[in-house]
């Protein structure tokens, strides 16, 4: 009996030190995994370094072209099907619809010299390391104003024979939350594998001052993320049930971000794609970025800057997307009432307030314009660098964007639905049909904004 009580005790003992050892091992784990996460530079001693050296010289040498050869007529079919082959010393890339891209970076309020300038800087490309799932490698610019992502052929197939209805459909909804893609490549190196990548605009930009950010799917099943330690600098982004609680507040902005969401989501089911994420991220407002009032003559330029079609660059007859910098830094929420507000106000003067003139004037060409404003569901953009994902509450500026729009609804993705069924019943997952992700993801926001 004692020796089978000292064996028993013995064999607990020794479990509780493998479980010791298991739970330590786990949480050095995470903790390695935590020192990981975040954004790198990527110098010469980085595994990264030459492959980004080349990116630069070839993206170059592609806006360059794009400079040199700015198309003047509008987009044909054959420029979204157009291929150009560049030549340098240790490789050779390839630049898939180069005017179509030059098109939509140009309707983003972004001159070439300017995305050159930012993409083929001296200054390091950075590595952007999360605890998101996907295989591809992630760069940033130095000033962290565009993403580099690896994507395998398939999405860049998907992507390039989509293009056309992406344009369109930005064309529609010109302040459309999806991710604004501004180019597509191809690198070949001698003796390595070719690599496709794109290039995004960063939804996080500029991201001095963002304390939060979160990757939501508006499911259950794996969307918890272990935040990072207190004080620390690791970028961890956290997802739907890390944000269970929490609300965004945005007042009247709220119904735009709505039926923004709405319109863009129903837009992706058409295209029969499903586990794509809202991303969002949310820093508080300086006190002078509250309640500010907005005098008429920045109203007036802002609302032209918005409306007005003659500023669009795009070849294709695509609506502009305002993004200069003007007087102040206030978001204004646009619907019918503020319009007739601001007719009101256009004979008054001054600073808009309480006090309006009680006959409005005769509209004119731009109030003309209305109904095609309302339609694409157009907002007064904010002064900033970012206008397109930027929203101001009350309290907290809002980064919100629509990303990862290449996974289909196919056989795979039909077979991974009926088994987490099984597996995860009566739970929420990501893997549903385009129509079912679309709903849910509508309302998830409109559960957790006010």
């Amino acid at each position: 009996m004692e020796m089978s009580a000292a064996g028993g005790g013995l064999g607990t003992s020794g479990h509780r030190q493998r479980s010791g050892t298991v739970k330590r091992r786990l949480w050095g784990g995470l903790r390695q995994q935590w020192k990981l996460l975040g954004v790198f530079e990527i110098d010469q001693q980085h595994e990264f370094y030459s492959l980004t050296c080349m990116m630069k010289e070839g993206l170059a040498a592609a806006i360059e072209n794009n400079i040199n050869n700015s198309p003047t007529n509008e987009l044909s079919d054959d420029d979204y099907r157009l291929e150009v082959t560049q030549i340098h010393k240790d490789f050779t890339m390839e630049t898939f619809a180069g005017p179509v891209f030059a098109s939509l970076r140009s309707s983003s309020g972004m001159t070439e010299q300017e995305y050159q300038q930012s993409l083929c800087s001296e200054n390091c490309y950075l590595q952007f390391i999360s605890n998101s799932k996907s295989k591809a490698d992630f760069f940033l610019t130095n000033d962290k104003r565009f993403f580099l992502k690896t994507q395998n052929k398939r999405e860049i197939k998907f992507l390039l024979t989509n293009l056309k209805i992406y344009t369109e459909h930005l064309r529609k909804f010109p302040h459309s939350l999806l991710v604004k893609f501004l180019g597509v490549h191809r690198i070949k190196i001698p003796r390595r594998s070719k690599k496709y990548f794109i290039v995004m605009q960063s939804i996080f930009y500029p991201d001095d001052r963002i304390n939060a950010r979160y990757d939501i799917k508006g499911c259950e099943v794996s969307r918890w993320t272990e935040p990072a330690p207190e004080g620390s600098q690791i970028i961890v982004v956290l997802k739907d049930l890390n944000f269970e609680g929490q609300f965004v507040i945005l007042d009247r902005q709220r119904q735009w971000l709505l039926r923004q969401v709405e319109i863009d989501t129903h837009f992706l089911q058409t295209l029969n794609v499903l586990d794509y994420s809202l991303l969002m991220a949310h820093q508080p407002l300086h006190q002078d970025e509250r309640h500010q009032s907005i005098s008429f003559g920045t109203l007036i330029m802002r609302t032209k800057k918005s409306v007005n079609p003659g500023c669009s660059l795009l070849h294709a007859g695509i609506a502009p997307v305002p993004g200069a910098i003007l007087e102040d830094d206030s978001t204004f929420n646009w619907s019918e009432t503020d319009w007739g507000y601001l007719a009101a106000g256009a004979s008054c003067g001054g600073r808009l307030n309480s006090q309006v003139c009680p006959e409005p004037p005769v509209p004119s060409c731009d109030a003309a314009q209305l109904p095609d404003f309302r339609a694409q569901n157009r907002r007064l953009l904010p002064n900033l660098k970012n206008p397109l994902h930027v929203i101001d509450g009350p309290e907290e500026r809002y980064f919100i964007g629509i990303i990862d729009i290449f996974t289909v609804y196919g056989f795979k993705k039909r077979l991974e639905h009926l088994w987490k069924r099984l597996r995860h019943p009566g739970r929420s997952f990501s893997t549903v049909s385009p129509q079912t992700y679309c709903l849910r993801l509508c309302h998830w926001v409109q559960d957790h904004t006010k």
